[in-house]
């Protein structure tokens, strides 16, 4: 009995090792469990300070870099240079023509391409630069001159046109010599169109102003009226006899042929006295009526639809002759002629190819 007891209460050996390292293990994956915690706060910690940083610097930086950033993108997506180049407009059209027919020597229609430009865009300092230029390579030089003058009068906003101009007034181009005979009939040639259009240089009477008034008429297709100035030169002395003024109407026929007019012209002189003496400028009045429903006048009388006035004389109706030519009419322009002393002083026309059309003679003939 003694002998039970003293082996009960004796601890084993290799219970108490056991229970050892199983203490001792515990421990230590406690101890590693804490250290890989406590490790992995640190790190998002200090990840977390890390983006935190540059966020809270962002504002200062954006701040001071948000103005020059849209200014140097702007021109590069800008939508105006993305934008398709519009079309060449008519007078461009024009202009673009009539320099290659005349660099092509068709100087004719190069004429045509640049006034029908001119009648678009009548100040156009290109188009006016263009026509003088190709009047100088026709030997126009007249002519020439009033557009280089035209463009003088447009002052510096014409640009490079107005220092062309004042150059080309100065200096002059050179006329070529016309002595040989087998350059006197393009000499001659050049003479008829000498004063097409404005006033020549040393001439007695200009032509100041020319107003067109068209009046509603129920008993007329066209009923138009032109206000016509002519001025002598101030210190001039003339003879107010020996002043013609010739006024020709044009008409459209079938919308094709151009043909004297066959309406009914008449003039009235707006001025008392019309000597020049008095007042000056003079002012004379043309009225074109073409009635509805009426005969068409002859070749032959078409001649006498020119108003031709003299000073002194009474107003004047021309009369018309029926004919069976055929075809609508329709009014397109007018061509004004000044002679004093049996010789051109000035012309105007409108639209201005009429004066191309119909050169006017260098002396009038009777009236």
């Amino acid at each position: 009995m003694r002998t039970l007891l003293s082996r009960a209460t004796q601890p084993d050996p290799s219970f108490s090792v056991g229970l050892g390292l199983v203490i001792i293990l515990a421990v230590a994956e406690i101890c590693a469990g804490t250290f890989y915690y406590v490790g992995r706060v640190r790190t998002a910690r200090t990840s977390a300070q890390a983006v935190a940083a540059p966020v809270a610097r962002t504002p200062v930086t954006s701040a001071s870099s948000v103005t020059p950033v849209p200014a140097v993108a702007q021109p590069v997506f800008s939508p105006q240079t993305m934008a398709p180049t519009p079309p060449p407009s008519l007078v461009d059209q024009l202009l673009r023509e009539g320099i290659e027919l005349r660099d092509r020597g068709d100087t004719t229609n190069a004429l045509a391409r640049l006034q029908e430009a001119l009648e678009s865009d009548p100040s156009n300092p290109t188009v006016i630069e263009e026509t003088a230029k190709t009047y100088e390579s026709m030997q126009l030089l007249d002519r020439a001159n009033e557009m280089w003058r035209k463009l003088q009068e447009m002052g510096p906003s014409a640009g490079a046109a107005y220092e062309l101009a004042d150059q080309r007034l100065k200096l002059g181009v050179p006329t070529p010599a016309t002595a040989e005979a087998g350059a006197a009939s393009a000499s001659s040639d050049a003479a008829s169109h000498k004063h097409v259009g404005g006033s020549p240089e040393g001439s007695t009477f200009g032509i100041t102003e020319v107003k067109t008034t068209e009046t509603p008429d129920p008993d007329a297709e066209t009923n138009l009226t032109l206000r016509i100035g002519i001025k002598k030169q101030t210190a001039a002395t003339i003879d107010h006899t020996k002043v013609k003024i010739q006024v020709f109407f044009y008409d459209t026929v079938g919308d094709k042929d151009i043909k004297l007019t066959d309406a009914d012209v008449n003039y009235e002189w707006l001025t008392s006295k019309h000597d020049w003496v008095d007042t000056n400028p003079e002012v004379l009045s043309v009225t074109y009526v073409r009635p509805k429903l009426k005969d068409v006048s002859s070749e032959a009388a078409l001649s006498e639809a020119a108003a031709t006035v003299k000073p002194g004389q009474k107003d004047r109706a021309v009369k018309r002759r029926s004919s069976a030519e055929g075809g609508q009419r329709k009014y397109l322009g007018y061509r004004i002629l000044v002679y004093y002393n049996d010789k051109l002083q000035a012309a105007e026309a409108e639209p201005a190819r009429l004066l191309e059309l119909f050169p006017p003679s260098e002396s009038s003939s009777p009236p």
